[in-house]
C-alpha cells in the first residue's frame, strides 16, 4: 500500500524509547537508607500466604525490613504461625495480651519500627507484621539515633488492604495463619531462553527478507540495464518508496525525539494514555501482521495470482487481493486482543503483533551504510544508559523502568514488547524485552545480509554471520547481567551494541573492507550512462 512506509515511520518513531529487559525485583537494594551494623539487610519482597480457619485463602506480598533476622528461602521450613492483633494496636507499649509465639499483627505510627519489633519480641512474638497506613509497601529502616537494633524477630510490611483483610477476619472471630518466607529467584529461567530466540529469530527472519528485497530490485535493475532501456531512468527510482532509508541527522534526532516522547510518557503515565498506546499498537500490529501474511501467504502457489492481482481502494490506491482477503483477519486479531489483553495468555497476541511489526519495520526502515549505523547505534547506546541509570538522579527512580512497566497507570504495561511468563520463579511475573532492543540493532545486521547478498560473498567471508553471533551473544550477556541483579531491569542496548557494532567495525577494518562499509554502504547496481563512460575508458 502507499501508506506503508509512513505507518511503518510512524510506528519506529513512537516504540523504539523503550530499551530494556527485565525480570522484576525481588531484593531491592539501597544505598540512600542508613545501614550499619545489625541493620543491614536488603530490602526483600516477602510471600505471606494465609489460611482462614485452616482454609487456605489469599496470598500476599510484604516488605522485610532492614532490621532482624533474614527470612527462610523455601516454603517448606516456613511454619504456619497464629496471627495476633496487638492491643494497643501501635505497639509502642507493652502489648496487654499475652503472647505464646503468634505473630503479632500492629499498626504503623507512633514510633519508630525497631521499637515495635523490641516491644513484641521481649512480649514473646515470633514474628512482628507492621500494616502500612497506605496501599503500597514501605521500606522500614533503623532511626539515625537508635542502638538497639539487636532484634532477634523478623519484621514484615505489608499494605493497608492486605492488614485490615486479616484484621477483619481475627475480629470476627476466626483462626488467622501465616507462613513468612522469602523464595529466591531461579538463575535462569525457560522464558529467557524463549525471549533469546525470539529476539534472534525475529532478526534472522527480518535480514533475509530484506536481503531477498533486496536482492530482487538488483536483479530486476540488471535486466534493464541488460537490454539498454531508455526507461531506465524512469524505472531508476521504482521501489525506493518501499522503504525508507535513515540518513546521519535523522540518527542523531533520535535521541532528542525518544527522549521527548519517554518523558511525555513518564509525566501523562495514565490508565487512559496506556489506552491510547494500545490502539496505536493495534494499528501498526495489524499493518505488520497483514504485511507479513501476505508475504508468507505468496510463496504458495495457490496464493500467487491473488497477490498478483490488483484492485483499486479508495484512499490506499491499488491493493493486492490478498491482501484484501487477509486484512479482515488481522484487524479482528488486533481488536481481540485490544480487548482481552488481561487475560493470562494475552502475551500470545502481542508477541505475534509485535514480532510481524517489528519484521515490517526492519523490512522497511533501513541504513545505507556503517556510518549512519555506528551514529544511530552510539546515540541509542547513550539513550539507553541516561534512561534507565542517570534519570534516577534528576527523576529518584528510572524513568524508562516506570514507562515499561506501567506504574501508576494502573496497567501491566505498555504494549511495547515482548513478553513470556516466567514459569519456574515462585514470584511468577514475565521476563520482557523492549522492541528497541531488537530493532535498532537489527538494522545493523539485516544491512549485513544485504551487503553479503549483494556482494556476493560466502556466508563465512561475509559480515552477517559475525553480526548476528554478536547480536546473540549480547543479548545473553544482558540476561546473564541481569539474574546477577536478581531481576532489576537492564539497559540491553549497554550490551548488544559493543559486541555488535565492536565486531563489525573490527572486522571491516581488517578486511580492508571499513573504508567502503562506512561511506558505500551496499553495492549499487551501475547506470548504463556509467557502464558507457567505463566502456570508452577502456
Amino acid at each position: 500500500m502507499a501508506s506503508l512506509g509512513a505507518i511503518c515511520a510512524v510506528c519506529y518513531v513512537f516504540m523504539l524509547f523503550v530499551t530494556f529487559t527485565l525480570a522484576g525485583d525481588i531484593v531491592h537494594p539501597d544505598n540512600i537508607a542508613p545501614k550499619r551494623p545489625g541493620c543491614d539487610n536488603n530490602f526483600v519482597l516477602v510471600k505471606v500466604p494465609t489460611r482462614i480457619d485452616d482454609v487456605e485463602s489469599c496470598e500476599y506480598v510484604g516488605v522485610g525490613a532492614r532490621f532482624g533476622p533474614t527470612l527462610e528461602s523455601k516454603e517448606k521450613h516456613a511454619n504456619h504461625t497464629r496471627v495476633a492483633i496487638a492491643d494497643p494496636p501501635d505497639c509502642c507499649s507493652k502489648p496487654k495480651n499475652k503472647l505464646t509465639g503468634e505473630v503479632i499483627l500492629v499498626h504503623r505510627g507512633q514510633c519508630s519500627f525497631t521499637t515495635k519489633a523490641n516491644i513484641a519480641e521481649e512480649a514473646g512474638a515470633s514474628a512482628i507484621l507492621i500494616i502500612n497506613y497506605r496501599t503500597e509497601l514501605f521500606k522500614m529502616v533503623c532511626e539515625a539515633n537508635e542502638t538497639d537494633v539487636d532484634i532477634g524477630i523478623p519484621a514484615v510490611m505489608l499494605p493497608q488492604d492486605a492488614g485490615e483483610t486479616l484484621e477483619n477476619h481475627i475480629l470476627s472471630n476466626s483462626t488467622v495463619s501465616v507462613q513468612l518466607y522469602s523464595p529466591l529467584r531461579p538463575l535462569v529461567d525457560v522464558a529467557e531462553v524463549f525471549l533469546w530466540l525470539m529476539a534472534v529469530g525475529t532478526i534472522l527472519c527480518a535480514s533475509y527478507w530484506s536481503a531477498w528485497t533486496a536482492g530482487e530490485n538488483a536483479v530486476e535493475q540488471e535486466k534493464l540495464l541488460k537490454d539498454a532501456s531508455d526507461e531506465y531512468a524512469s524505472t531508476e527510482n521504482v521501489g525506493s518508496s518501499a522503504y525508507v532509508e535513515i540518513s546521519t541527522a535523522a540518527a542523531i534526532s533520535f535521541v532528542v525525539i525518544a527522549s521527548c516522547f519517554l518523558v511525555m510518557l513518564y509525566k501523562l503515565m495514565a490508565s487512559w494514555f496506556v489506552e491510547v498506546l494500545v490502539v496505536l499498537f493495534c494499528i501498526g500490529g495489524v499493518e505488520g501482521l497483514q504485511t507479513c501474511l501476505v508475504a508468507l501467504l505468496s510463496c504458495f502457489r495457490w496464493f500467487q495470482h491473488a497477490a498478483q492481482t490488483y484492485v483499486k481502494v479508495p484512499f490506499f490506491g491499488a491493493v493486492s487481493y490478498l491482501t484484501v482477503a487477509v486484512t479482515p483477519f488481522c484487524i479482528v486479531f488486533a481488536v481481540l486482543w485490544g480487548v482481552y489483553r488481561h487475560v493470562s495468555i494475552a502475551w500470545i497476541g502481542q508477541d505475534i503483533l509485535g514480532i510481524t511489526l517489528i519484521i515490517t519495520v526492519l523490512q522497511i526502515v533501513r541504513i545505507p551504510n556503517l556510518k549512519v549505523g555506528t551514529v544511530l547505534l552510539s546515540c541509542a547506546f547513550l539513550y539507553d544508559i541516561f534512561w534507565v541509570f542517570v534519570s534516577k538522579w534528576w527523576f529518584h527512580e528510572s524513568v524508562m523502568i516506570v514507562v515499561a512497566r506501567g506504574d501508576r497507570s494502573g496497567e501491566d504495561g505498555i504494549p511495547m514488547l515482548l513478553k513470556i511468563p516466567r514459569m519456574f520463579d515462585p514470584w511468577g511475573g514475565y521476563s520482557i524485552i523492549g522492541f528497541g532492543d531488537i530493532i535498532l540493532p537489527g538494522l545493523l545486521v539485516a544491512f549485513s545480509m544485504r551487503y553479503d547478498w549483494l556482494a556476493k560473498k560466502k556466508i563465512r567471508d561475509g559480515y552477517f554471520l559475525w553480526a548476528m553471533t554478536a547480536y546473540g551473544l549480547g543479548l545473553l550477556v544482558t540476561y546473564v547481567a541481569l539474574n546477577l541483579m536478581d531481576g532489576h531491569g537492564q539497559p540491553a542496548l549497554l550490551y548488544i551494541v559493543p559486541f555488535t557494532l565492536g565486531t563489525f567495525l573490527s572486522l571491516g577494518k581488517k578486511r580492508g573492507e571499513l573504508k567502503i562499509l562506512w561511506t558505500r554502504g551496499e553495492p549499487k547496481v551501475p547506470c548504463p550512462h556509467m557502464q558507457e563512460d567505463q566502456s570508452t575508458n577502456q
